[in-house]
């Protein structure tokens, strides 16, 4: 599709075959764009073996240049999901890698204090962490990339890969007089409905709306872009659906941790300018005297006067990750911290401690409010 006429309600198409463009009229149009990978316009930014990864075409690519020899030294721009989790992909192969990141702990969406373990977690695979750095160009050599350089060094690389982060891809959206919202995604209704009648948007180019700040906000993931498509897909077919919101969960794991966050974290709640207490408490993802139980690190954060649970981030060994589900669904419920201290979880030593590791952080937050 290469344009839009909201007005006469008809999109331009071009034939990939033939190369041949037609108009053509639809009675109601759905935006599913995608994101696309950033990239920053820094000199040499266009040489070969700088890649971004945002599709699984992109990661075979990558895979295919790996497999043809010759790439030794890799560096990795951001520590966000993707650059973290390819890093230590990276380093499995037998790879130098460096990873670059702005601020001062991998791992943005997690406060400070609980990024701090994942960058130690990082280190102790091997991965050379360079924080507090910004990229201000790339090196090249007959227009292959040979190194980026920081604002403090250069490092040399044989492949560059971006984990910078994604951008709605809204252009053509926008270019129809689409109305954008949050980080320049299409804004929506609970519907999922433009604000031009006839046309809709879902997926990582589309706004959600945040169930803990009560505001529009944008977030790049599959397990949101799929309740999106949904939503949309009844009401395009005749039914009616709404999308409540979502609190930002997000799980992964890198090497031998297991990471999840929910809710809001604290630069948020200082930009929103409503004040909290945060616990932060170490357990075992099981009983202590059960062979296999690992070290879990939960910290809870809720709103000072009301109680209320405002978020949560858990790094931890296996079995960790999945407990963020319990804080998801009192973020969606509206718990405060007291409520979910009397949830009635399922305890057995293979799984748990008696008091499980979200509570005992309950437990430990409600003296503090």
């Amino acid at each position: 599709m290469e344009e839009v006429d909201a007005a006469a309600r008809k999109v331009r198409v071009r034939d990939l075959i033939t190369g041949r463009s037609v108009w053509e009229t639809y009675d109601q149009l759905l935006f599913g764009t995608g994101a696309l990978p950033l990239c920053p316009e820094l000199p040499g930014s266009d040489a070969v073996e700088i890649c971004g990864i945002n599709t699984l075409e992109s990661g075979l690519e990558i895979r295919r240049r790996l497999d043809q020899g010759g790439i030794k030294k890799v560096v990795v721009v951001g520590g966000g999901y993707i650059g973290l989790e390819m890093a230590e992909a990276l380093i499995k192969n037998n790879l130098e890698v460096s990873l670059v990141n702005r601020p001062s702990q991998v791992m943005e969406t997690l406060d400070e204090d609980m990024g701090a373990l994942v960058s130690q977690a990082l280190r102790d695979v091997g991965v050379a962490l360079y924080l507090e750095e910004t990229l201000t160009a790339f090196e090249t050599s007959l227009g292959k990339v040979t190194g980026i350089v920081t604002d403090k060094r250069t490092l040399p690389a044989d492949l560059v890969i971006l984990g910078l982060g994604v951008r709605p891809n809204t252009e053509l959206a926008a270019a129809a007089g689409v109305p954008l919202g949050e980080k320049g995604s299409i804004r929506v209704n609970a519907r999922m409905e433009t604000e031009i009648a006839g046309i809709w948007a879902a997926g990582d180019c589309a706004e959600s709306f945040n169930l803990v700040s009560r505001k529009p906000f944008y977030v790049a993931l599959g397990t949101v872009a799929n309740r999106h498509g949904r939503v949309a897909g009844i009401n395009l077919g005749g039914g009616y659906a709404t999308f409540p919101g979502v609190v930002g969960t997000a799980v992964t794991k890198i090497c031998h941790l297991e990471v999840a966050r929910s809710g809001l974290q604290e630069k948020e709640l200082r930009n929103l300018g409503l004040q909290w207490d945060s616990a932060v408490i170490k357990s075992r993802t099981k009983a202590g005297y059960y062979p296999g139980a690992g070290e879990i690190t939960v910290k809870l954060l809720a709103e000072r006067g009301s109680g209320r649970l405002l978020g949560g981030q858990i790094v931890g060994a296996e079995g960790s990750a999945k407990r963020i589900d319990v804080v998801a669904t009192a973020l969606h419920a509206g718990f405060t911290v007291e409520e979910m201290i009397n949830l009635d979880l399922g305890y057995a030593p293979p799984f748990s401690p008696v008091w499980d590791p979200v509570v005992t952080a309950a437990r430990e937050l409600a003296k503090k409010l």
